[in-house]
């Protein structure tokens, strides 16, 4: 399975995380500071949660910080990677209304991060079209490079998981 797409022609992150809304951030497990050169991210005691959808050993959260691990591949995801999303998703939306700092990461902060960020500003109100813009905005403009993902959003994961479920019967 693989874990990540490779060369999109994208830029590499250049912090460490960033806010997208009060509370959240989004973030990844390396990133490359202006002039500098490829760094691990390793996360402390910054946060009160941290979802990771990626995960390495020794990229933190410290010892006694919440940390909700589910790993999902940067490609197409089956009926129960698309539940875990939405899962984390969901996990994600209620730390923020119940005011915690939250962080959600993946290899570089850009598209697994970017889904579950974006379903949980859906969650707390927001459309698709207006998440995405916003993650795009505050994170990076390679941010949700991915299609297959916004597609996700904008069909909704329930129906996406219904339909991602269907396409297994035909095969």
């Amino acid at each position: 399975m693989r874990t990540r797409q490779k060369e999109r022609d994208t830029g590499g992150p250049t912090e460490p995380w960033s806010p997208i809304t009060p509370g959240l951030w989004m973030g990844g497990h390396y990133c490359t500071p202006p002039g500098g050169e490829l760094e691990p991210v390793v996360v402390g005691r910054e946060f009160d949660l941290v979802v990771s959808l990626f995960t390495l050993p020794g990229h933190g959260p410290a010892p006694g910080v919440e940390h909700v691990v589910r790993e999902v591949p940067d490609d197409v995801l089956s009926p129960g990677q698309l539940r875990a999303v939405a899962e984390a998703a969901e996990l994600t939306a209620q730390a923020l209304r119940d005011g915690r700092r939250t962080l959600v990461r993946c290899h570089s902060g850009y598209n697994r991060s970017g889904l579950v960020a974006a379903q949980a500003l859906m969650a707390l109100g927001s459309d698709a079209g207006e998440a995405v813009r916003l993650v795009r905005e505050r994170r990076s403009p390679w941010a949700l490079n991915n299609p297959v993902f916004v597609e996700y959003l904008n069909t909704g994961l329930e129906v996406a998981e219904l339909l991602s479920g269907l396409s297994g019967l035909n095969g």
